[in-house]
């Protein structure tokens, strides 16, 4: 799978591979302002329409919320219509007949619209590239599992062998469907909490990350499903328990040189380096409401959770939201910066553009790194994070959605068509914890974010 584009000739000879490997229905998906994946599919003999012109979709898409209801947002109403493109390049082949990509968002006569999150981030992508910076990303994807039968988790242990052992089938149909796909896992094991797992890919260009992120998420739903379980996505499946993240671990070159080692900074950071994660950490609390956006989110992001509740940096700190991993032996893939903060409920496009954006702003601006922090920033009195510049990240909702509407980062990088319906959406979920509560709506949401 790959984020390329395909020639004006390859994609009649794509739809015909796919028909001559057994596919018959191919199948699209567009990740809400609430991160939900919503889907559209056709025929393969239809292939080529959803690929050019598209399958057509309400510009209320973008303002479903996690409930499923629409949020009142400016510029949308019941006028207009909407396209889902399909990115037959991108393209792969579950099995069982089926075929899925994801889709950019277009209107009638083509052309990329405002409220498309894909392109947000394509265009991030295309701006480091024009600094000269070449950049890589990977997502953890973590996830809980719960029988069906129970509603319980799965029996786990905390990183055991016995949470693989137990579910040895449903592990190796994991590791199968993965393969299946063309996903390159570098790890997988049992999580801290009940039931929950994690699994890692190779890293690769942004776009392509996000998108095998959905293709992983997809995967994991549907082995789960095979087997009785249902898989959760959400950054709170189980109240009073440990949250789920997807935690954004990324690295930056300029030609052969990588910017995060071999400078004479901390670490080894090149002066790119300091600003690229200067240009996170001071930004992270104004974007933060893209990144852990939901009302769960809220819930998980708490100190001593190890959910990066504190916009500051450290070197192994797992506590800080960014984590600095050095380029050691262990490290194959370089030096990288680890972001805590993010959770699944994120869309996973809006999410990479806004850290892509945050990077380049750091490098524009030139910004200074600020102080390592060396310890668990939860355990700093107020007064010592203040003289540190260590902000709390673990706020409320309603503050998180101030602090991103207002934000000229998420403006810029976004742009009023994307921000207006991701701030409306999230509103609507501080209404909806104001009437479940924190368990009902734990319960309520526990599978929203699934495949």
């Amino acid at each position: 799978m790959t984020s390329q584009t395909l020639s004006p000739q390859e994609p009649a000879a794509r739809i015909t591979e796919l028909e001559q490997a057994g596919v018959h229905t191919l199948r699209g998906t567009f990740i809400d302002s609430a991160g939900v994946i919503r889907a559209k599919q056709t025929p393969i003999a239809h292939g080529a329409v959803f690929a050019d012109e598209g399958l057509g979709a309400a510009p209320s898409i973008s303002a479903f919320t996690a409930d499923d209801a629409i949020a009142p947002t400016p510029g949308i109403s019941a006028v207009g219509d909407f396209r889902l493109r399909l990115d037959l390049a991108a393209v792969v082949d579950l099995g069982d007949g089926i075929a899925w990509g994801p889709t950019d968002l277009i209107d009638q006569e083509g052309r990329t619209v405002a409220a498309c999150p894909r392109s947000a981030l394509r265009r991030q992508c295309e701006a480091a590239t024009l600094m000269g910076v070449s950049v890589m990303t990977a997502i953890e994807v973590e996830f809980v599992l719960f029988d069906r039968s129970t509603g319980q988790p799965l029996p786990s242990q905390a990183y055991g062998i016995s949470s693989l052992d137990a579910h040895e089938a449903l592990v190796d149909d994991l590791m199968a469907g993965f393969e299946r796909v063309g996903l390159d896992v570098a790890q997988l094991h049992g999580e801290y909490g009940r039931g929950q797992f994690e699994v890692s890919f190779a890293p690769a260009d942004p776009l392509t990350t996000a998108d095998r992120n959905l293709l992983a998420r997809i995967v994991i739903s549907n082995v789960a499903r095979a087997h009785g379980c249902d898989a959760s996505f959400s950054p709170k499946p189980l109240a009073g328990e440990v949250g789920t993240g997807a935690h954004h671990h990324l690295s930056f070159r300029r030609g052969d040189a990588p910017l995060l080692s071999g400078g004479g900074g901390p670490h080894g950071l090149t002066a790119d380096g300091e600003a690229i994660i200067a240009g996170l950490v001071a930004n992270l609390p104004s974007i933060v409401g893209a990144l852990s956006p939901s009302a769960p989110s809220a819930l998980r992001r708490a100190p001593h959770s190890w959910s990066g509740a504190f916009a500051c940096w450290g070197l192994e700190n797992r506590e800080a939201a960014v984590r600095l991993c050095e380029a050691t032996h262990a490290n194959h893939h370089g030096a990288h910066v680890e972001v805590k903060v993010v959770d699944p409920s994120a869309n996973v496009y809006v999410a990479g553009a806004m850290l892509v954006g945050a990077v380049l702003d750091g490098l524009t601006d030139r910004r200074s790194l600020p102080p390592e922090i060396t310890v668990d920033p939860g355990s700093l009195s107020d007064e010592e994070r203040v003289e540190l510049g260590v902000v709390a990240l673990a706020g409320d909702l309603g503050d998180t959605l101030d602090a991103l509407e207002t934000s000229s980062l998420a403006e810029r990088v976004l742009g009023r068509g994307l921000l207006e319906p991701l701030v409306s959406v999230r509103r609507h979920e501080i209404d909806l914890l104001a009437e479940l509560g924190p368990e009902a709506l734990i319960e309520r949401l526990r599978f929203v974010w699934t495949a």
